[in-house]
């Protein structure tokens, strides 16, 4: 899954998603004040009917631009098109280009192709090319590139070089990067180059020098006045002292609109005017420089994959370890909106940062996977219920006929059972057979709380587990086993246990233990005449023990049953043995951890004082 989501966001299949939420998240973000430093004068609809005629005579120009200049600005920027003369005016207009330092023209050097005002100097040029992406929506601005006409000759942005004369006033020069020498640094701040794989973006164009768009939060981002507004002197000459002023339309006839998502605007859902555009730009390099305003920059790539698989693994965490499908659910909508919280305040310090992907890989390990391991944990539990089944059907015939059935075998040897007793025998295993079944049918049925014995006793599985064991001795005891007709001393002392992390299935384990242990001993421990049964706490260890003193036939043979105590031994992270004792009789024994987390960090101590008496003796 993680592999999948890594390979579409390759080719480009979550792209246009990441930028819809580039988008929403900038459109989010806290409102931020109006920037002072940026005027747009506004040609409006009104403008043009005062006028009479659109495009504006180089005479109005002319005649604007003196007017502004009187105000000392520190840049005015000229975003209207003068490739060709409009008359009247046109005299005025060249002396007014040749004389005014702080002025900046416009070209455009991508096809379509404008010239730039013939009258003014090349480095009073700037280009006002708009990159589109493949949504129709703008995110990105150029600021250099070769001019596609002329190899050789290098072009600067209309907003680049308004933000140069404003910050050139401060003694703050544009500049070749220092951790990338192909960007652009004003002092210390270097603006972050765009590549083709920045951000959300996949295999993009990335000619010439590029940055993304921090786009001013703010209704009304700028101060914006109108060409009525300057002719009849209705402006605060603070307003204009010391700023950059951009000149350009602002009239929705004339369709001078940039589309994007990212700010909104007051007068057009979804765009904003071209004059605007390159106040935000202006805007973005000026505030990075003076105030510290974040640039929008990314990760490496290799960190950007490494955060997928991080928010990856965590859904495959989810849907493996919670079994509750509700749960499931909410931990992985509450590890949601933590992504798209962390992703929203990473986007408040200038780094965009994969979103669309990571909440889609998290998804489909949280909740698709899921489904798989709910399927998986549901065979399990089936395998387990029908193994668990076998093991207590086998310890039910184990300890029961099995048990009765060795006896009548041994006395039809042995020539020693008579008929009547030989017929008895037989019908009490097939009573025990019968019963046996009857159980195992009930058992599937029942809660798992209980525990049947052989001769039919049932056990609250509830109880401490002290008492089941003296209920289970007693009870075993009373059996007609041949063995333990010798019987004379019957010795048991069960001390109390802290049961509360042993689950029912492995209490019922325990006592059958006892029970099996008992039984092996009227089975085959000939003459015995002392059953000593025991459970002791010792050094965090909970001792089971049980001792005859009969003849055994002992033997290293390891059946059924001692297998299945050895299994027992090993899930409760104890151990089993069984050994014969001199000069007769059986010990087993049984000890399992009474904490077990405390027993493992136990064993660890033991091996650092090993380790530690080893370099003492080297």
């Amino acid at each position: 899954m993680i592999s999948l989501v890594i390979i579409m966001r390759l080719i480009g299949g979550f792209q246009y998603w990441e930028w819809l939420t580039f988008d929403l998240l900038l459109r989010l973000r806290p409102s931020e004040s109006t920037d002072e430093r940026i005027i747009i004068i506004g040609i409006t609809e009104e403008d043009i009917k005062k006028a009479g005629t659109y495009p504006l005579s180089d005479q109005q120009i002319a005649e604007l631009i003196k007017k502004l200049q009187q105000y000392k600005p520190r840049a005015i920027g000229l975003d209207i098109v003068r490739d060709i003369s409009v008359e009247p005016g046109h005299q005025n207009l060249v002396k007014i280009f040749e004389n005014s330092k702080n002025l900046i023209g416009v070209e455009k050097i991508l096809s379509p192709t404008i010239s730039k005002p013939p009258n003014l100097s090349t480095d009073k040029i700037g280009f006002v090319d708009i990159l589109i992406d493949l949504d129709g929506r703008t995110r990105r601005s150029l600021l250099g590139s070769v001019k596609p006409e002329n190899s050789q000759d290098y072009g600067f942005s209309f907003s680049l070089k308004l933000a140069e004369l404003y910050l050139r006033k401060d003694g703050i020069l544009l500049e070749n990067g220092l951790k990338d020498a192909h960007a652009m640094r004003f002092n210390l701040v270097e603006i972050p180059r765009f590549f083709s794989q920045t951000g959300g973006y996949q295999k993009a164009d990335n000619f010439g020098v590029q940055m993304l768009l921090n786009f001013r939060n703010n209704v009304n981002p700028f101060r914006r006045l109108s060409l009525d507004n300057i002719e009849q002197g209705n402006v605060n000459p603070e307003w204009l002292k010391d700023r950059v002023i951009i000149i350009g339309v602002t009239s929705p006839s004339i369709k001078d609109f940039v589309n994007t998502s990212a700010v909104q605007s007051s007068e057009l859902p979804g765009q904003i005017y071209g004059v605007e555009f390159h106040g935000h730009v202006v805007s973005q390099i000026i505030s990075a420089v003076e105030d510290q305003r974040p640039l929008i920059k990314s990760w490496n790539e290799i960190f950007e994959y490494l955060w997928l698989t991080v928010w990856g693994l965590l859904g495959l965490i989810i849907s493996r370890f919670i079994a509750s499908p509700r749960k499931g659910l909410l931990t992985i909508l509450i590890s949601s909106l933590s992504l798209v919280i962390i992703s929203y305040l990473f986007l408040l310090y200038g780094w965009w940062i994969p979103l669309i992907p990571s909440l889609v890989v998290l998804g489909l390990n949280g909740i698709l996977l899921a489904s798989f391991f709910q399927y998986q944990r549901k065979v399990k539990t089936e395998i387990e219920t029908r193994q668990l089944t076998i093991e207590n059907a086998f310890t039910s015939i184990h300890n029961g006929p099995l048990q009765t059935l060795s006896n009548l075998l041994k006395g039809v040897r042995d020539k020693n059972i008579p008929e009547d007793s030989l017929l008895q025998e037989l019908e009490t295993l097939n009573q025990e057979i019968r019963s046996v079944g009857e159980y195992l049918k009930l058992d599937g049925l029942s809660k798992e709380e209980t525990l049947r014995l052989v001769n039919g006793t049932k056990l609250d599985l509830n109880h401490p587990l002290h008492q089941l064991f003296y209920q289970v001795y007693t009870e075993t005891l009373t059996r007609n086993l041949p063995n333990l007709i010798t019987l004379k001393i019957k010795a048991r002392s069960f001390e109390p246990i802290e049961d509360k992390h042993l689950n029912y299935q492995q209490k019922r384990e325990l006592c059958q233990f006892l029970e099996e242990s008992l039984c092996n001993i009227g089975k085959h421990a000939n003459g015995v005449t002392r059953i000593n049964a025991t459970g002791q706490n010792k050094e965090d260890f909970y001792h089971l023990v049980i001792k005859d003193n009969g003849l055994n036939q002992f033997s290293n043979y390891q059946g059924r049953g001692t297998q299945q105590c050895q299994i027992l031994a090993k899930n409760l992270g104890g151990e089993f043995k069984r050994e014969s004792l001199s000069p007769k009789g059986t010990l087993c024994q049984l000890k399992w951890p009474l904490n077990p987390s405390y027993s493992i960090s136990k064993k660890i101590r033991q091996i650092l004082e090993q380790i530690k008496n080893f370099k003492l003796k080297s």
